[in-house]
């Protein structure tokens, strides 16, 4: 028990490191949600685009099948 209240302790300077510790994580995880956000937003954007030229795969198809 002796070790961990050493180690929870920081050798006296457990106020300014587990602070850090904290704020360091939550950035993390603020980074993580925006990261996230971001990618389905994209994704989101990505299936509109698609959407709006539904015929471009069904092209390109026709076009190499006329050239074999």
């Amino acid at each position: 028990m002796e070790a961990l209240s050493s180690f929870i302790a920081m050798g006296g300077y457990a106020g300014y490191v587990w602070p850090s510790y904290a704020v360091a994580f939550v950035l993390m995880v603020a980074i993580l949600i925006v990261s996230v956000r971001a990618a389905r937003s994209r994704e989101a954007e990505l299936d509109q685009l698609q959407q709006m030229r539904p015929n471009r795969k069904r092209r390109r198809a026709a076009q190499e099948s006329e050239a074999s």
